[in-house]
């Protein structure tokens, strides 16, 4: 039967979101990707979706539901593990993948979590392609793939490091001038998917830095949105560390204050 998604479940361009456990269970979220999967395929002609997430505590149970999901209609699964968003779009162009999954609920509270739909072109789905899945999902079962050709799980543990060497090739970036500037920042990653990366590519920028929060155990020790009412310790830290700078992100990276 056909997918149907429960009535709190919040839907929208952005994917779909909801606290774990009620709404967003596993079962649900198996589903929905099995959906996903399929529905990639016939629009690509590809079969290789990625999944990233970022470092809340369900992120392993409903990464490792996501990818069952897209084994079963015999979709390859590339596991990026913890990874900021915009390092899973930017391997899901590299890679020419059919699409990718970030499973993060962004800047929400640790007890929500959320799936977002990448396209092949390495963006969310835009509005059109958002209705064009959920009428597929709601619409058939993806067909199921047989024993003996479901899909398999390939692990890249370098997708965060081709991110940082990217930013370092862009013209924008005047990375020598700021190597010699040696810039101290404080940061605070709210112990999100940011202590995978942020740390890394200050280090590369020639910056030394003080910070907070970089461990990613998903365990928030304030709001995850980077608003400046959320940003007191990484204020008196900019004060201790006597920083030029300070910064923060909220869990899967893609919000910087």
């Amino acid at each position: 039967m056909p997918l149907e998604l429960p009535p709190d479940l919040m839907v929208s361009v952005s994917g779909v979101r909801g606290r774990v456990g009620d709404p967003l269970t596993p079962e649900l979220v198996a589903g929905l990707a099995a959906s996903f999967g399929a529905f990639l395929r016939e629009e690509t002609g590809r079969d290789t979706v990625l999944l990233g997430r970022d470092s809340r505590t369900s992120g392993p149970m409903l990464s490792a539901a996501a990818a069952a999901g897209l084994q079963s209609v015999g979709v390859q699964v590339v596991r990026l593990g913890i990874v900021p968003t915009p390092t899973l779009l930017l391997a899901v162009e590299d890679r020419e993948a059919a699409g990718g999954i970030a499973v993060s609920a962004s800047h929400n509270p640790a007890e929500w979590n959320a799936l977002k739909f990448c396209g092949s072109e390495g963006t969310f789905l835009d509005g059109d392609a958002t209705e064009a899945f959920h009428r597929f999902r709601a619409s058939q079962d993806p067909p199921r793939a047989p024993w003996d050709r479901l899909g398999e799980v390939e692990e890249d543990r370098e997708a965060v490091a081709t991110h940082v060497d990217r930013i370092l090739s862009l013209r924008e970036v005047d990375v020598e001038g700021l190597r010699e500037r040696k810039l101290r920042v404080a940061l605070d990653c709210v112990h999100g998917a940011g202590g995978v990366i942020m740390p890394r590519l200050l280090e590369a920028l020639g910056c030394r830095m003080a910070g907070i929060g970089l461990e990613t155990d998903g365990r928030f020790p304030r709001d995850p949105e980077p608003a400046a009412e959320h940003l007191e310790a990484l204020g008196e830290l900019v004060r201790e560390s006597d920083a030029d700078v300070g910064l923060a992100v909220d869990p899967d990276v893609d919000r910087l204050s």
